[in-house]
């Protein structure tokens, strides 16, 4: 298991969003339906305590309890929300969170070390690792069972045939 306490990044404020306190928020997650599972973000130093939110364009629109005008929504922008990781939803088996996966040391089915996750894209087709060599220089593998055949807490492992 992950470290619990370790903040997940679920969105930051955009800016202000009308005069009532209302901020324009850009989601990191499953959109804005996932948010509503959380009563409050941490908001650096501060909570904050969700009362509503609804899909806009590109992205969502939120109201907080403390934020009640325009100037103290415009004063959040650039702010990240977060929750503890503990605070997730379970994972079924073969699940995972992006999150969990970032700075996983990588070796290959031949067993050589070839680098650490340094981000998880997904541009349509499904899930894909990149993965930083210790050169810098970084590679793409689908995170599918022909690509990763294996992914724990402690690593992951690529199929050498995909090793760049």
């Amino acid at each position: 298991m992950a470290d619990a306490h370790r903040p997940v990044t679920l969105a930051a404020i955009a800016g202000a969003h009308g005069v009532r306190g209302e901020v324009r928020l850009k989601l990191f997650g499953e959109g804005a339906e996932a948010l509503r599972a959380f009563s409050v973000l941490n908001a650096g130093e501060r909570r904050l305590t969700l009362k509503s939110v609804r899909p806009a364009n590109q992205g969502a629109v939120a109201t907080f309890a403390e934020v009640t005008d325009r100037s103290a929504a415009e004063a959040l922008r650039g702010t990240v929300l977060t929750v503890p990781r503990s605070a997730l939803p379970p994972l079924g088996p073969g699940e995972y969170y992006h999150h969990d996966l970032i700075g996983l040391p990588c070796v290959s089915t031949d067993g050589n070390v070839i680098g650490h996750v340094a981000a998880v894209e997904n541009f349509g087709a499904g899930d894909i690792l990149e993965i930083e060599k210790p050169d810098g220089k970084r590679f793409m593998v689908p995170m599918n069972v022909q690509a990763v055949s294996a992914w724990s807490e402690d690593g992951v492992t690529v199929n050498a045939a995909f090793v760049e």
